[in-house]
């Protein structure tokens, strides 16, 4: 199985097919499982999948400092680069599409495109920010009390694998936790053609995905019907009909 190390610590991914290059990020207690749908894509792409710390066959390092936003955007460049890629599509749900943001904040010049599926930017409403990282903590201790048994009937984690639950539960408050108003205040200056998708039914996110669509430059907003969060699964043929026209729209 394919991985790189970053100071020791083992980061899983996987790729398939030739052609520009795709990268796809999972979300939280999700992993690279979620995207099987998704596979096709590598008939026309270089497809590539991974496991973000504390998830799937990543490592769960014991120290709180190994997940955050940077270690994140840093292990996308360092696999990229492994798969001989300096350039990418840019694309993730969830957890996923909010660092794929943060990817594009700390390495824009890897950055061909974005796809921001069931996502959204963050607060720049300290209140608000402290609301979700209210509920990133409770994540956490629901990990920490118990096990993987607090992992849930989600789509995208029913069709994922995990091994670590105090994994999850540091990556909640590492990764999900938001700190600042960086990534919701980069929108304005994105420059890259992005995609922002949203299934019909994923309440939490639609206001999100409008606000992302009008405030980033060009983006095109996609709405899959009678789909959830996890639109990719609910929903596959629709979801890939929307990310190959928008993919073969590139210049």
């Amino acid at each position: 199985m394919p991985y790189i190390e970053r100071d020791g610590v083992k980061i899983y991914y996987e790729e398939m097919g030739a052609g520009p290059a795709v990268l796809l990020s999972h979300g939280y207690s999700a992993t690279s499982q979620m995207w099987r749908g998704q596979a096709g894509l590598a008939d026309r792409y270089h497809l590539i999948t991974w496991d973000m710390r504390g998830h799937g066959l990543t490592d769960s390092p014991d120290d709180q400092a190994e997940y955050s936003e940077q270690q994140t955007a840093d292990d996308m460049a360092a696999i990229l680069r492994a798969c001989g890629e300096e350039q990418a599509v840019i694309g993730g749900l969830s957890l996923g599409g909010y660092m794929s943001l943060a990817f594009n904040v700390a390495y824009p010049a890897m950055v061909r495109a974005l796809m921001l599926f069931d996502t959204g930017p963050g607060y720049k409403n300290p209140v608000a920010r402290e609301g979700w990282n209210r509920t990133s903590e409770a994540r956490a201790v629901a990990f920490e009390t118990m096990g993987l048994g607090a992992l849930g009937q989600s789509a995208e984690v029913l069709a994922s694998t995990n091994r670590s639950a105090d994994g999850l539960a540091r990556a909640a408050r590492g990764m999900l936790a938001q700190v600042d108003s960086r990534i919701i205040e980069s929108l304005p200056n994105i420059d890259v053609p992005t995609l922002v998708l949203v299934g019909a039914n994923d309440t939490p996110f639609l206001g999100g995905t409008d606000y992302m669509a009008a405030k980033i430059p060009g983006a095109k907003r996609i709405t899959i019907a009678d789909a959830g969060h996890a639109s990719n699964i609910d929903q596959p043929a629709a979801f890939n009909a929307a990310v190959e026209e928008f993919l073969a729209s590139l210049p």
